[in-house]
């Protein structure tokens, strides 16, 4: 069964030089409606490099900005990915690269980019100062 909410990306920008954003919507909206959240933004056109960068053979990237905590909330709530975001979300580290089947995959991604987040102890500090 799909479910009534879907990520998807809502374009944005001018012509011939779109922005998306990573929305939240529900599955019937059209695609420019207004969303129930926004998660992030990603720009598919490539920053250009300055010469020096080029002659290092520094690779050039695409922009991409997520709220990974609210993405993770709307995974475990059950939403629909659409294929791009769901390629993206693999990138990040947020969906696992069998997703959603291996016949159904068009691209392959061997391994996530991010590491795996790690949390670690504080020390409760004293609010008051020792006389």
């Amino acid at each position: 069964m799909k479910s009534p909410i879907k990520i998807r990306l809502a374009r944005f920008g001018r012509k011939h030089s779109p922005v998306y954003n990573i929305v939240v919507a529900n599955r019937g909206k059209a695609r420019d409606a207004l969303p129930i959240e926004v998660l992030g933004t990603y720009n598919p056109i490539a920053t250009p490099l300055t010469p020096v960068e080029k002659a290092r053979g520094v690779k050039p990237f695409k922009d991409i900005t997520l709220d990974f905590d609210r993405s993770k909330y709307w995974l475990g709530v059950g939403a629909d990915v659409s294929d791009r975001v769901g390629f993206l979300f693999k990138r990040a580290g947020l969906l696992p690269e069998e997703w959603p089947a291996p016949s159904k995959l068009t691209q392959h991604i061997s391994k996530p980019v991010v590491k795996p987040i790690s949390e670690k102890k504080e020390e409760p500090r004293e609010l008051y100062r020792k006389r």
